[in-house]
């Protein structure tokens, strides 16, 4: 694989980390129909979901989208949110609009009514020491089982500079096949997110922005916001970075106490031609790294030399929307 500029800074800051775990080569443990795990010295780092299980309208309503579970670092216990609970269809790291225009209607690929993401196969799957990757092929279907969208997903898992312990890189090449479509709804309910698991303590959950005074009814396109939630008393953090190359006018919803966040792009795509999303995540257990880190690995991902900024650092609101 060749060397990018930011795998060599990546590389470099690993190479002092002095973290026994750093040394440690990715692989797969794959469940076909069920999910695939992405491991490291033995322990469980991710899981992708990609059951599509239609034999009961409650296997139905569980594996109506796929999406990728996170574990602590122990590799134990996803810190992520599976099926169920409040908001059944926040999981995970996940992805899809509720107002998807096509062909004179309108489809919600957010709650997933009226049809289903349906992983279809895995197109590359490659596990070395620094990294793994893979893509699934993910099927936006109509009422009729027939794609709006003919989805590429794909997702590397690399280990991150302390005081992080890992990096998801999200790109989704979005091909329009049924007709000229615009993505679009509300930061609430549309885009890239990142949904904690249901156990959350809600009186925890605090989020950072790059930059004082941040208006998230009035900012748009921040390089990236942060949030620290905690689980049975242990904290976990989060960065989202967006990608300089992603559509402009990006929208945050970063503000509820049950951490579900995430950007979100209005974008049309003509039949046939392809939109490609870009997101980075930084994942830390315990309290969220420095700005400085932060800015440097969001810096190294988007190609760009920016300062770190200050921080706007927030509580939760308790006000809660589907």
């Amino acid at each position: 694989m060749k060397t990018t500029p930011y795998l060599a800074v990546m590389a470099a800051a690993l190479l002092g980390s002095g973290r026994a775990e750093d040394a440690a080569p990715f692989s797969f443990s794959d469940v076909p129909g069920k999910y695939l795990d992405v491991l490291r010295a033995g322990k469980v780092v991710a899981r992708y979901m990609d059951a599509w299980d239609v034999s009961t309208p409650e296997r139905k309503l569980e594996t109506y989208k796929p999406y990728l579970h996170l574990f602590d670092a122990e590799g134990k216990a996803p810190i992520t949110k599976g099926p169920g609970g409040s908001y059944t269809h926040h999981r995970g790291i996940f992805i899809g609009w509720n107002k998807i225009s096509c062909n004179g209607k309108t489809y919600d690929r957010w709650h997933m009514k009226g049809g289903e993401q349906v992983h279809r196969k895995f197109l590359a799957q490659e596990a070395a020491a620094d990294h793994a990757s893979f893509t699934s092929c993910v099927d936006w279907n109509d009422e009729a089982g027939h794609p709006l969208i003919a989805e590429e997903r794909t997702m590397t898992l690399r280990p991150a500079p302390a005081p992080a312990r890992l990096i998801v890189e999200f790109t989704s090449k979005l091909k329009a096949v049924a007709g000229d479509l615009v993505l679009d709804g509300d930061p609430e309910h549309a885009g890239c997110q990142y949904r904690p698991a249901a156990e959350v303590d809600a009186k925890q959950t605090l989020y950072v922005f790059p930059g004082a005074k941040v208006d998230l009814k009035k900012d748009f396109d921040l390089p990236w916001v942060g949030e620290t939630y905690s689980l049975a008393g242990q904290q976990h953090s989060v960065v989202i970075m967006n990608h300089p190359d992603n559509p402009k006018g990006t929208r945050w919803s970063a503000y509820r106490d049950y951490g579900r966040f995430g950007a979100f792009a209005k974008a049309p795509i003509k039949k046939g031609e392809t939109l490609t999303l870009r997101y980075q995540f930084l994942i830390a257990a315990g309290s969220l790294p420095p700005a400085e880190m932060i800015q440097k690995t969001f810096n190294a991902y988007a190609g760009v030399s920016a300062p770190t900024p200050p921080v706007t650092v927030r509580k939760s609101e308790t006000k809660a929307k589907k």
